[in-house]
């Protein structure tokens, strides 16, 4: 008696012999599958078609996320070069913590920022941004490679925010150095009420832009 054959091995055997149709072009057509979206059978041929029509409607939805993504990659790049353009522009140093703070404020529309300097020259240690800060934070700030992104645990930093961060659902902390250098001599700290506005799977790339740009200008302020 002849053993019945597996659904694996009728699919390794198509796969093996992609010429099979070409020799049997009826069983195409006589051939019938359920169709995914009601109750009647349509044909082999059809059904291949109905998965290529949801292929290329997959493809469409993706191509279009992607060209959105890309506009707005490209708004935020505008953004990035106008007030990147502005620091550099600034003769007075003194200006630059109003810029910095004003800049992202506008730009970017970010609701609550602060921005603290701790190795102000002596020329400029009057600026408010100059407010003594915890040596705890200072430690914090140095272990930082990338910028954190996520909610507010209550960092004391936060607490620089308006309302000493008591309506912060989310923020952001932007070390500022030189380059590489292991020390920071500032940070930046952007918050929001909304708890998803900076949120923790959002990537850091832009944000390490700013502070990149925030402390390329600011150092012009330090010892």
């Amino acid at each position: 008696m002849t053993e019945p054959l597996h659904a694996d091995a009728i699919v390794q055997y198509l796969h093996d012999h992609p010429a099979f149709f070409e020799a049997h072009p009826d069983l195409l057509v006589s051939i019938t599958v359920p169709h995914p979206h009601g109750n009647r059978a349509v044909s082999l041929v059809e059904r291949q078609v109905d998965m290529l029509r949801e292929k290329n409607k997959s493809l469409e939805m993706k191509l279009a996320e992607l060209l959105r993504n890309g506009r707005e990659n490209d708004v935020i790049a505008d953004k990035l070069q106008r007030w990147s353009r502005d620091l550099l522009r600034t003769r007075d140093a003194r200006q630059l913590p109003g810029l910095v703070v004003d800049g992202l404020a506008t730009a970017f529309t970010v609701p609550q920022i602060a921005l603290r300097v701790w190795q102000l020259a002596p020329d400029h240690a009057d600026l408010p941004c100059g407010a003594k800060v915890d040596p705890d934070v200072i430690a914090l700030v140095d272990s930082m490679r990338q910028p954190y992104c996520g909610r507010n645990a209550d960092f004391q930093a936060a607490r620089w925010l308006p309302d000493a961060g008591t309506r912060t659902g989310s923020l952001a902390l932007l070390p500022l150095r030189v380059g590489a250098a292991p020390q920071t001599f500032g940070l930046l700290v952007l918050g929001s009420p909304d708890p998803g506005r900076f949120d923790a799977a959002m990537g850091t790339a832009f944000l390490e832009r700013i502070a990149e740009v925030a402390s390329a200008s600011l150092s012009r302020l330090t010892a």
